[in-house]
């Protein structure tokens, strides 16, 4: 029997959940970060919270006699997943992380390509812009440094007030979006450049298609690397792998 730990967060942790949930010889529990009041449920059963950094997780795999971990979180996690890492080593556990294959430059697209949100900034320039910001709520707060440019942010749960840039608005809503909503928002609100983090994955790329159709510049945030661990990109990868 696989007793595993999945590091949750993702669509793509979801529907690996609910295979797990169904897979024989697989006993599995997930984990969340509880950064998101009301998340999506999993098909599992889940703690909510963090570890205690690496050894506390290292503590809790020995505790909970797990035997593989699965990295399923966003990204951009990257500190979650260098703990995961760390304690799987520590403790000579099989580690898998399931990582979306990131967005590739397409015709059309007008990217500028950055490794991090204060690069971000930079790349906005300095003549004011009316900038979309959606990249969460982690990273906001560098865009203080620009307060030239008009934000509108879009998050799932607000950050907190003090993080925000001075002419920002914000809004809530939750993926998927449609090429076509996206196009007529970035047109309402005469969006003249786009900041994303390469997330990859479909559940927000109209965004992308949006600022092609348009002709818009996006400055992409690029995930941050994963060297070091088993990488699958897709579920049946990650099924195989765990057989293995």
């Amino acid at each position: 029997m696989k007793r595993i730990l999945l590091l949750a967060g993702t669509s793509e942790a979801r529907a690996l959940a609910a295979r797990l949930a169904i897979e024989p010889g697989c006993d599995a529990v997930a984990s969340l970060a509880g950064r998101t009041s009301a998340p999506m449920a999993l098909a599992l059963p889940t703690r909510v919270g963090g570890f205690g950094g690496v050894a506390g997780l290292q503590l809790y795999l020995e505790e909970q006699r797990i035997t593989h971990v699965i990295d399923a979180t966003h990204p951009f996690a990257a500190q979650m997943s260098a703990n995961a890492q760390a304690a799987c080593a520590a403790l000579g556990l099989p580690m898998i992380a399931y990582a979306r294959e990131p967005w590739r430059r397409a015709p059309g697209d007008d990217w500028i390509e950055v490794a991090d949100s204060a690069a971000a900034v930079h790349a906005l320039g300095a003549a004011p812009r009316r900038v979309f910001l959606t990249i969460g709520r982690q990273g906001v707060a560098d865009f203080r440094a620009a307060p030239q440019h008009d934000y509108l942010l879009r998050v799932i749960e607000p950050p907190e007030a003090k993080d925000l840039p001075p002419n920002c608005k914000v809004f809530s809503a939750r993926g998927p979006f449609a090429r076509e909503d996206e196009v007529a928002l970035m047109r309402e609100k005469g969006v003249e450049m786009v900041v994303s983090k390469n997330s990859g994955g479909a559940l927000t790329y109209a965004k992308i298609e949006a600022a092609r159709q348009l002709g818009l510049p996006v400055v992409m945030i690029e995930p941050p690397p994963r060297a070091g661990v088993t990488l699958a990109h897709d579920l049946d990868a990650v099924m195989a792998l765990l057989a293995s």
